[in-house]
């Protein structure tokens, strides 16, 4: 049995510590994570005071931004911790009590199944904001180009989710080689 060269030895080794140039994007997610709690934080204060004058129609509006920015928090969490255990180093929390079930289980196909739905949920809550604020007379008008290709936009996001999930159905009934 021929051992390999020194050279591809350390090339391979290299090559697998690379991952670790990843870990300081992971820590400015967990900085855009805390940028939007400030930003959640800043519009709850801003609604919290006006909640007893508010209609209906601002009220649901109000809660949209809110679960919003939650959504794209928890976007944000389903990448910065499925992305890094699946590319830099598995988290050593196992017995942790409050780690997630789906950690550690979250496969790429998974992650980006995840984010697709994530995506699409985001901006169809955004979609509907601007249509419920469609014809109030304190909110700027939309003109309807613009609602057309926020429209096709939301749509696309869809269109790739199914797909995706179609490939990934697919892939999965393919006979493993």
């Amino acid at each position: 049995m021929s051992q390999k060269p020194y050279a591809e030895t350390y090339l391979e080794r290299g090559l697998f510590g690379s991952r670790w140039l990843m870990a300081p994007m992971y820590l400015g997610l967990v900085a855009s994570l805390a940028m939007l709690t400030v930003i959640f934080l800043k519009e709850l204060a801003y609604y919290l005071p006006k909640t007893f004058g508010l209609t209906a129609d601002q009220g649901i509006l109000a809660v949209l931004t809110l679960i919003d920015l939650s959504l794209a928090a928890n976007l944000l969490l389903i990448v910065l911790f499925s992305g890094y255990e699946n590319f830099v180093s598995k988290l050593d929390i196992a017995d942790h009590e409050d780690r997630p079930s789906w950690m550690g289980k979250v496969d790429f196909s998974g992650l980006k199944m995840k984010l697709i739905a994530s995506i699409v949920a985001i901006s169809g809550i955004h979609l509907l904001k601007v249509f419920m604020s469609l014809g109030k007379k304190d909110v700027p008008p939309v003109d309807e180009t613009t609602l057309r290709w926020m429209v096709v936009i939301h749509l696309t996001f869809v269109v790739s989710g199914v797909l995706l999930a179609l490939m990934d159905w697919l892939s999965s009934k393919a006979d493993k080689h």
